[in-house]
């Protein structure tokens, strides 16, 4: 259970200290459609001090921030690391209580999170240019330099992972970070930043400004002193968030939605593909851009796996995070409506769903829960094939060859993630580079997070990449220096 010593500040983190906002949110528990605590709404007077701080800290040669190497960097995101582990039963809970997910979830995330600084410590004084052959009396080099001030706006579905991402490549990277973080659910994210500052954070390295999108998300976006822009969210919101960050030529990293596929061949060994099959879907109640949302099953299989899928749906149970149930609630009323809204379309469409999960008998009557559902019979061109339904939706579809499968998983605009099930290694290649995704996993799903892999998708999913050196990398710029001697 959550307890009020859980609570971070109802204020902004700005320039190492906790600010006061006129007004406040109020945060909602998933759950139980609750009252939870509340939280800064920032303004654009925020975000202008919180930008000030950091590029102070980020430009002044007498501040701390600007003063530490590389190494002290990495002994700094290592030494936060274990801090956050020696916290992660606080942080869990708030993770829990705030997004709803299960509690052993929320408890990797947290892990997760922690992953993230120790991972991007040990790779914060390895971060290097190259020299350049190049004409006899020139010595040319490359340096990989911080952008300056990185604006960081981050989703309500994996708060505290998205920010171990974002922040720890960020400050890995000597930048300073002004973090906005969804006002749907970001408790960790303050009680992280509280951490930070207490474990001897320079002031303005690290500015936390909460508050709606429209407001404090919108000013970051377009503030003329951000150095560098990260945005995860929704296609629609990513296009604005870019569009304002263009008017000042602020370079944007994009990680938005998802659409993706699994494929599951005959030869495939269903005893390993089929609970990852669901995981993709349930985990975080569906709500995760990168979710399995498609299954391409071969016909030859098509009616076994679906049986057993149906059989292993129907066992599936929804409840409160704390009660560590199969899957959470979704985030809120808005996005409950817009499921079942688009379900319901589905229904009168014909789409058949063949398997639903259950709602424990004793969860809270007044939470946003929707059941894991199986659909097929889905007409090719069908609505729910190609929109991201955000929640526990698994759509089916039945392919007769490779070919076939690969214009399947292709048959959409976004492209971050596929998974494929075979034993056949040449037709493991081959699809590997057929499909149009960022990342591409065979005979599993995800890899357990994969905080070393790069991640980001093209078309409709975005641009750029995260997580990994790849990540890392992508806070820098290059600066080309010849030296001509003689």
């Amino acid at each position: 259970m959550l307890k009020t010593t859980d609570l971070p500040p109802q204020q902004a983190l700005i320039g190492g200290g906790w600010v006061n906002s006129a007004t406040t949110l109020e945060v909602e528990a998933p759950a139980t459609g609750e009252p939870l605590a509340r939280i800064a709404r920032c303004q654009s007077d925020h975000i202008d001090a919180a930008v000030k701080a950091a590029k102070q800290a980020f430009s002044d040669q007498s501040g701390e921030w600007a003063s530490w190497s590389a190494r002290r960097r990495s002994e700094w995101l290592l030494r936060f690391a274990d801090t956050i582990e020696a916290h992660q039963e606080q942080l869990a809970r708030l993770e829990c209580a705030d997004t709803g997910k299960p509690m052993t979830q929320a408890k990797g995330d947290i892990g997760a999170c922690a992953r993230y600084f120790r991972f991007y410590g040990g790779a914060a004084d390895k971060l290097h240019g190259e020299t350049i052959p190049f004409e006899t009396d020139f010595a040319v080099m490359t340096l990989r330099e911080p952008y300056g001030v990185c604006a960081q706006i981050i989703p309500w579905n994996y708060p505290s992972q998205i920010f171990g991402r974002c922040v720890a490549a960020a400050l890995a990277a000597g930048n300073t970070v002004v973090l906005k973080p969804a006002e749907d659910a970001c408790l960790s994210v303050l009680r992280l930043a509280e951490l930070a500052v207490d474990h001897g954070l320079p002031a303005g390295a690290l500015n936390v400004v909460p508050g709606l999108g429209s407001e404090a998300g919108a000013a970051l976006a377009s503030h003329p002193g951000i150095d560098h822009l990260s945005f995860t969210g929704s296609p629609e919101t990513g296009t604005y968030v870019a569009q304002a960050a263009a008017q000042h030529h602020v370079p944007v990293t994009l990680e938005l939605g998802g659409k993706s596929p699994q494929l599951v061949f005959a030869d495939a060994d269903l005893d390993a593909a089929l609970p990852a099959v669901i995981k993709g879907i349930i985990q975080n109640a569906g709500q995760t851009c990168s979710a399995g949302s498609r299954l391409l099953v071969q016909r030859e299989i098509a009616d076994s796996v679906v049986a057993k899928l149906c059989e292993r749906f129907a066992a599936l149970r929804c409840d409160a995070g704390e009660t560590d149930a199969d899957c959470g609630p979704l985030i809120n009323a808005r996005q409950k409506a817009k499921l079942d809204a688009r379900l319901a379309a589905a229904e009168a469409d014909g789409i058949r769903v063949a398997a639903k999960g259950q709602l424990a008998p004793n969860a809270p009557t007044g939470g946003h829960f929707a059941v894991p559902q199986l659909l097929t019979d889905i007409p090719k061109g069908h609505a729910v094939l190609h929109e991201e339904l955000f929640g526990p939706v698994l759509v089916v579809q039945v392919f007769e060859d490779e070919a076939e499968a690969l214009e399947l998983a292709n048959a959409t605009d976004f492209g971050l993630r596929a998974g494929i099930w075979t034993r056949d290694g040449g037709r493991q290649l081959r699809l590997a580079k057929g499909i149009r995704s960022g990342q591409v996993f065979v005979n599993n799903y995800g890899a357990a997070g994969g905080i070393e892999l790069p991640f980001g998708g093209v078309g409709r999913s975005g641009h750029g990449r995260e997580k990994g050196f790849e990540g890392l990398r992508s806070y820098t710029r290059i600066k080309t220096v010849a030296i001509k001697h003689s």
